[in-house]
């Protein structure tokens, strides 16, 4: 029995990613120990780095963290003074979010080190492999995206 449990987990997808995505998030915590980000917090930064300003739907969309996550990160980076967040003047309901200086500068910081952690996860793969990885993730999300997008509506 156990050596059916084993091998359904080291042939299981959902496994698999979870455990590379353990792995890139041990390695990105060790890259940026200095900064005290996650591999969320950051993208949500570098989110807001290229929207400017976004609702926290916008940021959704962009990072695909899910609302309740992202609505607990975007209220630890405004205690931490990395990002602003007011209410919308167009609908009183929903928040705007922007990057603070002090935001904008950790996520600069940051940056060289998480371009050091997805160096060091694609270097796991031969280079010919590299574009076929990213480009089967790509799949997975779009696909199930749009199945998610389709059931919502």
């Amino acid at each position: 029995m156990r050596e059916e449990t084993s091998h359904e987990l080291e042939s299981s997808a959902i496994h698999m990613l979870h455990r590379a995505s353990q792995a890139a998030d041990e390695l990105f915590a060790s890259e940026t120990s200095g900064a005290e980000l996650t591999p969320r917090q950051f993208a949500v930064l570098a989110a807001l780095e290229v929207l400017e300003s976004g609702s926290q739907t916008q940021i959704v969309e962009a990072t695909g963290i899910d609302r309740s996550t992202l609505a607990d990160i975007v209220k630890r980076l405004v205690k931490r003074g990395l990002l602003n967040r007011r209410r919308s003047r167009s609908d009183a309901r929903a928040y705007v979010v922007r990057l603070t200086p002090e935001g904008r500068e950790v996520l600069l910081a940051t940056k060289p080190a998480a371009r050091r952690v997805e160096e060091r996860l694609l270097q796991q793969l031969p280079d010919l492999r590299r574009d076929d990885l990213l480009a089967a993730l790509e799949a997975i999300i779009g696909g199930l995206s749009s199945t998610s997008a389709s059931k919502a509506a």
